[in-house]
């Protein structure tokens, strides 16, 4: 297939897309092609992008990839949608960030770590689908293992979870957290994951 045409259906499938679209995704739609053509096109669009100084950005993010607007415009973006951005407090991004790094991890785990109750912290984490249950831990009780999800990647614009900031640079993060919040990027929605009383059998042993 000809390069601007491709391009240019890519760029529509991008725009129609509600999230990150991986690039397997991308080629199935597009037709039998091969991968390197379709990841050879978004590259160029990428660089268009920003060569041009347009006002969206080609990203890749929660593995996938997504049109986005710069960050530099995300005040006007604010006032034209009137959506004010999420924010995270202190406690709730030292909680995610032990899950991020130490996933699969059970809460038990991440309150001998933080030295707290996380109950809330965990509840509002997976209101705002930053996480999620994974799997049940092989011990007495078969306490929950929490991970992270597509949209911690997308919302902290991270490619993949290699991604991640060094331990280190987590920790300067939070140090420089204004008090009481801290913004993040993109905006929660609905919950993705039961709540953990709801989702547990009557026969569970309380963490």
């Amino acid at each position: 297939m000809e390069s601007e045409r491709l391009k240019a259906i890519l760029e529509s499938l991008l725009l129609a897309a509600d999230g990150p679209v991986s690039a397997d995704r991308l080629r199935d739609a597009v037709g039998e092609i091969p991968r390197k053509e379709v990841t050879d096109a978004l590259g160029e669009l990428r660089r268009e992008y920003e060569e041009a100084g347009r006002g969206l950005r080609l990203a890749e993010v929660a593995n996938g990839y997504q049109l986005r607007t710069p960050s530099e415009h995300a005040e006007f973006v604010r006032r034209l949608t009137a959506v004010k951005p999420a924010r995270m407090s202190r406690a709730t991004l030292e909680t995610l960030a032990i899950i991020a790094y130490r996933q699969p991890v059970t809460r038990a785990e991440i309150e001998e770590i933080r030295g707290v109750n996380v109950d809330g912290v965990v509840s509002t984490l997976l209101e705002r689908r930053m996480i999620r249950i994974v799997a049940r831990k092989d011990v007495a009780g078969k306490p929950f293992l929490y991970g992270t999800t597509g949209e911690f990647l997308e919302a902290f614009n991270l490619k993949d979870l290699k991604s991640l900031p060094t331990l280190q640079e987590m920790e300067e993060l939070t140090q420089a957290l204004p008090e009481p919040d801290a913004e993040v990027q993109g905006e929660a929605g609905p919950a993705a994951a039961p709540d953990e009383g709801e989702a547990a059998d009557s026969q569970e042993n309380p963490e």
